[in-house]
């Protein structure tokens, strides 16, 4: 089997608060170093209550200090939100901290409504320099040059890998010309997942970064003992992308018998569309998904999430996941 990584958000559960959020975050993190999981990312957003990942590289750090071995890092900073020394530097903190295990993953979305972009104090049209702030970000870690008068300290001269990511084709077409790996956004956003994995790979260019291309998919998947508790389960997830449509993001929900008398028949036909990478059901069943979205779109590695509200049934999910993977 490939790879195999993990993506958390730091869900909070409606009864709970940020400070639990966080314990249950330490506790998935050891336990899935502990299941074979080769990574550990955490997502930057912001003002959503049911997300408390927002100041990604502070979790990291908490993250990778938690575990020893596992690969930790940000799937992913979202660079319009930051400038590209900052991330340098940040990153350049923590793979001092912890070497050879993190990695900075770079995004092109603000991660937030245009309201709290602006309160980020770096414009959501800075996107249109993302490029650029890329390649920003690549130099800082470069050895530093006769003259340069503004350095990474630290950061300058690091093996930190950074990886981009997109949802779209441009996150594909821009990782290939820069030589770098790929994470697409597969769980939430897969319409354009072949298209871009197909320009990733055509127009992938060597560098001395990365000599051949490197994709991950991100795929949801809820284990559990049965295929009618797997489903019972995903209706967390099915409702918390509603009442995002809706306007109404809050804490995480409980799961409900009933998802029929929750949605519209447009909403189910949406939640359908943006999560159809997703497997769902028994450990017979998660192993047949995995097996066949592997067979079919050919990933390097898979990045797992699943957003649970009960944190010992997302752990069992997790491991079952990893079992099968395994």
């Amino acid at each position: 089997m490939i790879p195999y990584s993990l993506l958390d958000l730091a869900p909070v559960c409606e009864g709970s608060d940020t400070t639990q959020a966080f314990v249950h975050m330490r506790d998935l993190a050891q336990h899935a170093e502990r299941w074979g999981y080769n990574r550990y990312w955490l997502a930057e957003h912001h003002n959503m209550p049911g997300i408390a990942s927002a100041a990604t590289a502070v979790l990291i750090g908490h993250v990778a200090g938690a575990t020893s071995t596992i690969r930790v890092g940000a799937g992913g900073i979202m660079l319009p939100n930051h400038s590209p020394l900052q991330v340098a530097e940040q990153f350049g903190t923590l793979a001092s901290l912890y070497p050879g295990r993190i990695d900075p993953g770079l995004g092109r979305a603000p991660g937030t409504d245009q309201a709290t972009a602006r309160a980020l104090r770096r414009y959501f049209d800075s996107a249109e320099q993302f490029p650029q702030d890329v390649q920003d970000v690549l130099r800082y870690f470069e050895p530093v040059q006769e003259g340069q008068a503004v350095r990474a300290v630290p950061g300058a001269g690091l093996d930190v890998p950074v990886w981009l990511l997109g949802s779209s084709l441009f996150g594909a077409q821009l990782a290939a010309a820069l030589g770098l790996p790929y994470a697409f956004a597969s769980h939430f956003a897969p319409d354009a997942m072949d298209q871009a994995l197909l320009l990733y790979h055509r127009d992938f260019r060597p560098s001395k970064r990365l000599a051949r291309p490197h994709a991950m998919l991100a795929l949801n998947v809820v284990a559990a003992e049965t295929d009618e508790e797997a489903r019972y389960l995903f209706t967390t997830q099915q409702q918390a992308f509603v009442n995002l449509r809706r306007g109404r993001a809050g804490l995480v929900p409980p799961p409900i018998d009933d998802i029929e008398a929750f949605w519209e028949p447009h909403e189910k036909a949406g939640v359908a569309q943006a999560l159809a990478c997703a497997v769902v059901g028994s450990r017979d069943t998660v192993r047949k998904g995995i097996a066949d979205f592997i067979q079919r779109h050919r990933p390097d590695e898979l990045m797992l999430t699943a957003n649970i509200f009960d944190h010992d049934k997302r752990l069992r999910s997790f491991q079952i996941a990893a079992e099968v993977m395994a």
